[in-house]
């Protein structure tokens, strides 16, 4: 069981980092010279930058998930040290904190 959550977290990590990677490749390719493209563009850019924003967000929640784990604190409530509800870890499986402790 442990394995498969560690396998899921890793999964999760290298879809984020290619979503992550292929935006910022996106940013670099520069403006297109006419303006009706770059009005298109910049519209385009702002949905990208808050798909860029919320994906290194949960990059780095799945990252200290990763920590957690591999310092067995993995499925421990950071705040108040019980268990965190398997099922509450299987929608949330970078979540640290109990559903107690995230009221």
């Amino acid at each position: 069981m442990n394995n498969v959550i560690l396998n899921n977290l890793f999964e999760k990590k290298v879809e984020l980092q290619q979503r992550v990677d292929a935006i910022e490749a996106d940013f670099k390719k520069g403006r297109s010279a006419d303006f009706s493209e770059q009005t298109t563009e910049n519209e385009n850019n702002e949905v990208l930058n808050e798909i860029h924003h919320e994906a290194k967000l949960e990059l780095g929640l799945i990252n200290h998930a990763i920590a957690r784990f591999e310092n067995d604190e993995y499925g421990i409530c950071s705040q108040c040290t019980e268990a965190i509800n398997p099922d509450r870890l299987k929608v949330l499986p970078y979540i640290d904190t109990c559903i107690n402790c995230a009221k």
